[in-house]
């Protein structure tokens, strides 16, 4: 057991294994977009980036509690790095929301909505995947944000492989395990990838 100082308030942590955790025990929103807690930890999407008292910023995903910590969930220099953050997100996102399946229910959408950005500063450069539009599962690349909840569901949770990771820095993007296509692997269409996924990149 211990305490931390989470925006000037002392919050008690037993065994949370994580700050994000122990933030969300004391009723602090802390958005996320990779984050969940069945699934492994990686901090992909930095939006649970805090700041500590030395002016160190990490995410709070992917990090301990330790007794005496000083944390701030919202302060300039963190909201600075949350905005951007999701700016980069949505230049390489198919922002048209209108037509997508997760409309009013993507974490997306309302991040952006919180932190009310309504335009992109950055240059739109969408992924443009083939996929076979007559399989029963439809993965649309322009939308996926890869923060990798898809392929740590269908292989930690179901133990299936299907998805996995390809390339490697800007270039990184999500697809078929072993370059397959999708009738060629072994799906169940169990649906989980569908669930798990924050945004509209895969859909019945």
């Amino acid at each position: 057991m211990g305490f931390m100082i989470i925006d000037g308030r002392k919050v008690e942590f037993t065994d949370e294994k994580n700050i994000l955790t122990v933030i969300r025990k004391a009723g602090i929103d802390v958005p996320t977009l990779c984050y969940h807690s069945e699934l492994s930890t990686f901090g992909a999407c930095r939006l649970c980036t805090v700041e500590d008292d030395r002016g160190r910023t990490f995410a709070s995903c992917s990090e301990e509690p330790r007794d005496g910590m000083v944390i701030y969930t919202n302060s300039p220099k963190v909201r600075r790095h949350r905005r951007t953050t999701v700016e980069l997100i949505l230049s390489q996102h198919d922002c048209e929301c209108v037509t997508c399946s997760r409309s009013g229910n993507c974490s997306l959408q309302t991040v952006a909505n919180d932190l009310n950005i309504f335009d992109i500063p950055f240059k739109m450069q969408l992924e443009k995947q083939p996929w076979d539009k007559h399989f029963p599962l439809i993965r649309d690349s322009s939308k996926c944000i890869k923060c990798m909840r898809c392929v740590q569901v269908c292989d930690k949770i179901q133990g299936l492989g299907i998805w996995d990771v390809e390339g490697t820095g800007s270039r990184t993007t999500i697809n078929v395990a072993g370059h397959r296509s999708i009738d060629e692997a072994d799906c169940a269409l169990c649906g989980q990838c569908i669930t798990h996924c924050p945004v509209g990149a895969l859909r019945e």
